[in-house]
Order: C-alpha cells, then sequence, then structure tokens
C-alpha cells in the first residue's frame, strides 16, 4: 500500500506543478492581452474612466444650475407679472423697417393717438358702424 501512497504522492506534485505552469501561463496569457487592448484603446482616442467622471459630475451641476436658474426666471416672472398687473403696458411704436420698438414716453402717460388710414385710402378711421 505505500507504493500506491508514493505513486499518489507524485502524480499529486506532477499535477500541482502543471497547475503552477498553467496558472503563471494564464497571467502571462491575461497581461498580454491587456497591454494589447490599452494599446488598441489609445489609438481609438477613448476617454478615461476618470475624464468621463468628471465630464459627468460637470454635467449633472450644469443641469441642476439650469434647474435652479428656470425657477429662478419663473419666480421672476410672476413677480413682474404682478408688478405690471395694475399698470398699462408701455405703448409701442413700429419702425418703418417692421421692427416694433419701445416708445420712450412715461408710461404713466398716455401717448398720443394716431389715426389709423384704410386700406381704401378713404382718409376713414374705420371706426363706426359701416366699418365691418
Amino acid at each position: 500500500m505505500q507504493v500506491d501512497n508514493r505513486i499518489l504522492d507524485d502524480l499529486a506534485r506532477v499535477a500541482g506543478g502543471a497547475l503552477g505552469a498553467f496558472s503563471s501561463l494564464r497571467e502571462e496569457a491575461e497581461g498580454q492581452l491587456r497591454a494589447q487592448l490599452e494599446r488598441v484603446l489609445s489609438r481609438m482616442d477613448v476617454v478615461s474612466r476618470e475624464e468621463y467622471e468628471a465630464v459627468r459630475a460637470m454635467a449633472a451641476k450644469a443641469r441642476e444650475e439650469q434647474e435652479a436658474m428656470a425657477e429662478r426666471l419663473a419666480a421672476l416672472e410672476a413677480t413682474v407679472a404682478t408688478l405690471t398687473a395694475g399698470q398699462s403696458p408701455l405703448p409701442v411704436v413700429v419702425e418703418p423697417a417692421g421692427v416694433p420698438a419701445v416708445a420712450d414716453t412715461d408710461p404713466a402717460t398716455p401717448a398720443p393717438a394716431k389715426p389709423a388710414a384704410d386700406a381704401g385710402g378713404t382718409g376713414t378711421t374705420g371706426t363706426g358702424p359701416a366699418a365691418s
């Protein structure tokens, strides 16, 4: 029986040595594959994980700031709307080029009314019961 134990011990040692050799071969193959992938990725101009995470954090911060600014703008618009609700709006003067411009008059004093010419050129303002 002792002979069988020696043979089994020798087989176990040989198998252990073979596994060790395969293990080191596997580690070497993984290292070569990793180096090859790094070379390929460096030629492809791919960003690193750290750069990606930094840009992602900047985008999240910008999104939060944009949402806060949108809320602030809505609040300011609501404030302006409540403040101007009791006032008459500023008169708008249409420039010859068709660009509207705000008149340089005080909003408390109304702008003088200009008579509008009708399309027929009769000089009537288009108001009254005959206008349709």
